[in-house]
């Protein structure tokens, strides 16, 4: 059995978190510039065997696209070129940055830690995927 792998995708930066291989817990793994996503994948995907990725696609409380929105469908195009035995989900990914900012604060991080974007990226990815695992 492979692992899920979640993706927080950003312009600047793509949070980036990862079931174990029983696809029981999710943690977060890394946060990568949005110029080295490619890279970065390819090389997980070649090292390691995931059965599904987990794509946040965010919408706005209308249920309508956001101005990002268009370029995770793009994005979600390129994946499905990268990997196309891979199987993409697309899940809602509205208020995991700010679920994110809560758990940073609930769990005691100094208030300059929490500034750092990519820390916050990693862990909406996380967020990402343990929702997506609750709902299976």
């Amino acid at each position: 059995m492979g692992r899920l792998l979640a993706i927080d995708y950003g312009m600047r930066r793509v949070g980036i978190a990862v079931t174990d291989t029983l696809q029981i817990i999710a943690s977060g793994l890394t946060t990568v510039a949005n110029k080295d996503v490619e890279a970065f994948l390819k090389k997980y995907l070649k090292e390691e065997e995931v059965d599904e990725i987990i794509l946040g696609y965010p919408l706005g409380l209308d249920n309508q696209p956001t101005d990002l929105t268009h370029e995770v469908a793009a994005f979600n195009i390129k994946l499905n070129e990268w990997f196309p035995t891979v199987p993409i989900r697309l899940v809602d990914e509205r208020f995991t940055s700010k679920m994110a900012k809560a758990t940073l604060i609930s769990s005691g991080v100094p208030k300059k830690k929490r500034r750092n974007k990519a820390l916050l990226d990693e862990i909406s990815a996380t967020i990402i995927l343990q929702e997506y695992l609750y709902n299976q």
